[in-house]
This record gives structure tokens, C-alpha cells and sequence, in this order.
């Protein structure tokens, strides 16, 4: 039997996740003929998204769901307070919203290769489907279908598990999100990786809540989350009275800028994880028009040649040299915290949300340039005490490609 075969179009979209959507949204409202292929038809997205509002751009704050302005921190008592507003995303606005800034083809379908003919490429799926494209975006998420991204030292996960539930007794304060709760009532959470309670309010008796595990190699198991979740919540004598989802995440956090090569990657799939907060979609949705119109152009350019140009464009768009040069220091981050045991989590993010709002606002920002994220770093190593000043510089010794020198120099001192 012939493969079934589509018409050429522009540009091939893997992926059917928020970031994939969002830049076949752009790129088709640029007047490109795009095609997006995905194991499903367009649906919400599944998992649940948050971000600080301030983070999304203005069209996509009208798809929250929820926003939050008590937001909190527990790394010991009392409380403190973010003073930050947080949303949490309408997934089925989401969708509709981005479908409707533009009209391109999603197909329903798997991509499982993809190989240069001629002056494009052709991708094959399963049953034999064919699709041909000048440009291939990656957006498959963790996995990456096409696209490579590394990892220094091996993946170092974040894992969560969580539900949303309703309750006889809050489990937060009712009209708060918890965006990080260290403390330990149970046992269960004095062994092993040190976890935190995430949780949402989301009216009347319903609650998420997620116990989290930030970064940790090797990470904790769904079945280990789950019990210390459950273990939390009985230890408050707030025990959880009727399920209605479960939910489960576990994705790399620590991923190098991904070389540019000629298939473009997008969100998870480049690399884009925030690697001390673990957001990646507020980003997905701000980088969007920027990369399209990148591509865009470089395809208008050259009409009859491969989409190497876009793609080399593309990447640029999405890796400049000052973002490349950011993620060497977060990864400095990341070595630190990877460093710190138990014990020492909970001290160090009380020094870290003790700075100026202004100062840890931007050091979670996915634009913040390398600089302001040194000057921060070192900030947070002159104020916190020993047991954590240890593992950073540990970590900025040990780090493959930033040394504490260079780390001095990205923030502007002398050396």
C-alpha cells in the first residue's frame, strides 16, 4: 500500500502541548501554511499550569482560571508572604484562544521520523502517514522526538504528585496558594529527599495540593510522593474526603542550551525548562512571536531552499548569546541545590525570598540576563550561613562550564 501522503506545508509542528500550539498560532497569523501533528485532537491541555501573572503575557492573563494575591512560603515559621500574584491557567481557554489567532491544519498522528528529500524534509508517522514540510519544529516536550538536549552529569528530575480534592478541613488557608511549604508535620517527611506542599485553593471546599520534589538525582518515586502527600495531609488532621484527579509530573530540569542544528525545537523539547523553578509555559507563550517571526522571515527570503536559514533563525531567536550565557549560571544554581542535604533546603530558600522582591522576581524570570542572576547568587551566598555557603561554592568549582571567577565576572566585579 502507498504511504498516505499530505501536501508540503511550511512549517511541521510536533507537538501538541501549549508550546507547540502557541507557535503555530504565531507562525500560521504570519501568513505560513502550517501543519501541527499530535497524538490527539486538539484538547485542554492535561496538566495543571501555573504562573506568576506578571510572567504571561497580556492576552494570556485573560485565560486564567484563578489568580491569587495571598501567595506563600513556609521554609520554617512564620510565613512569608510574596506579595506576587499567581494564576492558575484555564487550559480549555487556553486552547480556544490560540486556536482562534489563526487557522492552520492539526493533524492527528505520532511522528516517528524524519529524514531531508529534496528541498524539504518528509516526516513519517504510523499507518504509513506522510507529511512534507520546509521546516520541522520540534515540540514534542521531555521526550524529543527530533531535537537533542544534554544534561550535565545525567537528567536531575523534578517529581510531583498531586491531587485535587475536596476537604472537611482546609488543608491551606482557605483564599491562599501555597507555592512552597517545607515544613515537616510527619515523619514520613524527615526521611529522604527533602518535599514541599505546593497547593491551590480553589474555592468552596476544593483544594490541589502537591507534594513536590524540586530538583534530585535520583528523584522520588510517584508511589514515595504519594504516600508522603497523604502522610502530610493526615498529619494536619486534614485528610482529603473525595478524589477527582490525580496527577503526576516528573521532567529534567537541568538541560544545557541545545546546540542549533537544522530541525528547530521548541519549550521542553529546546530546552527551555526554567531549571530552578520548573515553569516552562509562560515562557512558551512570550517567546512564541519573536520565533515566528524569525522564521517567517528567513523562510520569505529563500523560497526554494531548504529551511535551514529559519531554523538557524529560529534557534537564534530562542537562544541568544545572553540567554546561553543565563543558563550557565542557573545551572551553577542547579549544582548548588543538587549540593544542599535536607536539612539545608528550607534555610537556603528563606535567605533567597528574604531579598528584595525585585531581586528573586527576576532571578525566576526566563529573561533575566546573566548578570542580575550572578549579582543575586552572590547575594544569596554573603547572607545565608555556612551549612549552605559550602555546597555553592562546591558547586561553582565543580560546574562544568562556570567557575566562581566567571560567575564574579558575569556580575560585574572585579577579578
Amino acid at each position: 500500500m502507498a504511504p498516505l501522503s499530505s501536501p508540503s506545508c511550511d512549517v511541521l509542528v510536533i507537538g501538541g502541548g501549549p508550546g507547540g500550539t502557541a507557535l503555530s498560532a504565531e507562525l500560521a497569523a504570519r501568513g505560513l501554511s502550517v501543519r501541527q501533528v499530535a497524538p490527539h485532537p486538539p484538547r485542554p491541555f492535561p496538566a495543571t499550569y501555573g504562573a506568576w501573572l506578571g510572567e504571561l503575557p497580556a492576552w494570556a492573563q485573560g485565560c486564567a482560571e484563578q489568580v491569587w494575591t495571598d501567595v506563600r512560603v513556609y521554609t520554617g515559621s512564620p510565613v512569608t508572604p510574596l506579595g506576587q500574584p499567581y494564576a492558575l491557567l484555564d487550559n480549555a481557554a487556553l486552547l480556544r484562544t490560540l486556536r482562534g489567532r489563526a487557522d492552520w491544519t492539526w493533524t492527528q498522528g505520532r511522528a516517528m521520523h524524519a529524514e531531508r528529500r529534496g528541498t524539504g524534509w518528509t516526516v513519517g508517522g504510523e499507518s504509513g502517514a506522510v507529511w512534507h514540510a520546509r521546516l520541522i519544529v520540534d515540540a514534542s516536550g521531555h521526550g524529543a522526538l527530533v531535537s537533542s538536549v544534554r544534561f550535565p552529569g545525567g537528567p536531575a528530575l523534578q517529581t510531583a504528585y498531586g491531587v485535587v480534592a475536596r476537604f472537611r478541613r482546609p488543608p491551606v488557608t482557605p483564599g491562599s496558594m501555597v507555592w512552597m511549604d517545607y515544613r515537616t508535620p510527619a515523619p514520613e517527611l524527615r526521611r529522604g529527599e527533602a518535599t514541599f506542599l505546593y497547593a491551590m485553593h480553589l474555592g468552596a471546599d476544593r483544594y490541589f495540593v502537591e507534594e513536590t520534589s524540586l530538583i534530585a538525582r535520583p528523584a522520588p518515586t510517584r508511589d514515595e510522593l504519594r504516600r508522603r502527600l497523604l502522610a502530610r495531609l493526615d498529619a494536619q488532621g486534614t485528610p482529603p474526603r473525595g478524589i477527582e484527579s490525580e496527577e503526576w509530573v516528573a521532567f529534567p530540569m537541568n538541560a544545557q542550551a541545545p546546540a542549533p542544528g537544522p530541525v528547530l525545537a521548541y519549550g521542553a523539547a529546546a530546552g527551555r525548562v526554567h531549571p530552578v523553578s520548573g515553569f516552562q509555559v509562560a515562557g512558551a507563550l512570550a517567546d512564541a512571536p519573536g520565533v515566528a517571526d524569525a522564521v517567517t522571515a528567513a523562510l520569505r527570503r529563500s523560497e526554494d531552499s531548504l529551511g535551514d536559514d529559519a531554523a538557524a533563525a529560529g534557534w537564534a531567536a530562542l537562544w541568544p548569546p545572553e540567554r546561553r550565557a543565563a543558563r550557565e549560571v542557573h545551572l551553577l544554581g542547579v549544582g548548588a541545590l543538587l549540593g544542599l542535604d535536607r536539612s539545608t533546603l528550607p534555610h537556603f530558600f528563606r535567605t533567597f525570598f528574604d531579598l528584595p522582591p525585585r531581586e528573586w522576581t527576576a532571578f525566576l524570570h526566563p529573561g533575566t540576563d546573566a548578570g542580575s542572576l550572578a549579582r543575586t547568587m552572590l547575594r544569596v551566598f554573603a547572607q545565608t550561613g555556612g551549612r549552605v555557603r559550602l555546597p555553592l561554592a562546591r558547586a561553582a568549582l565543580a560546574h562544568p562550564a562556570v567557575s566562581s571567577r566567571a560567575l564574579a565576572a558575569a556580575a560585574g566585579l572585579k577579578v
